[in-house]
């Protein structure tokens, strides 16, 4: 807190919104890396956050705008863990590893496809206050709806003696 007084208000672009947040940088020294670092603390709510960049010349503005996307990217990670199951993988094998994170990543990927192309914004299971937004899960409720569906017979239907599956030859032409 002894530092609040020297901290300066900034514009920056996060979460899609220009936010003003009060911040405090400095460059020290870093023994571990045996480097200069960019230290920014941004004041939130009742504590201070420290972010950290080696590169020192990015102003205050873009550090606090990258950790906010990076948070972002985070949270995919979260839903391709957690949502889509890449985390509960039985396998051992490198390549079956590989290939079950990569149909999962196909997964997510082909879940925000048909949020986007959808008409109407789904509604939130879940509302919070404040938030406009949808979550993944409300998205895979509406796929999962869809499945049971009786037309979705015309996207999958029952294989007869064809040795391609219509389901996943579709999936790869989405993804393509």
């Amino acid at each position: 807190m002894k530092y609040k007084h020297l901290a300066n208000e900034y514009s920056v672009n996060l979460y899609g919104r220009t936010r003003t947040v009060v911040a405090y940088d400095r460059v020290v020294m870093l023994k571990t890396l045996k480097c200069a670092v960019k230290v920014v603390w941004v004041y939130r709510k009742t504590r201070w956050v420290a972010l950290f960049s080696t590169d020192l010349t990015l102003s205050v503005q873009e550090i606090v705008e990258y950790y906010g996307a990076r948070w972002k990217i985070e949270a995919a990670f979260k839903e391709l863990k957690r949502d889509i199951g890449s985390a509960a993988t039985q396998t051992r094998h490198p390549n079956a590893v590989m290939n079950h994170l990569h149909f999962c990543m196909m997964a997510t990927s082909l879940a925000w496809i048909y949020a986007s192309l959808l008409e109407k914004i789904p509604s939130r299971r879940h509302v919070v206050k404040g938030r406009n937004h949808f979550a993944f899960s409300d998205v895979r409720r509406l796929i999962a709806k869809a499945a049971l569906d009786d037309n979705f017979s015309i996207l999958c239907p029952v294989p007869r003696k064809s040795v391609v599956n219509s389901l996943v030859a579709v999936l790869l032409r989405i993804a393509a």
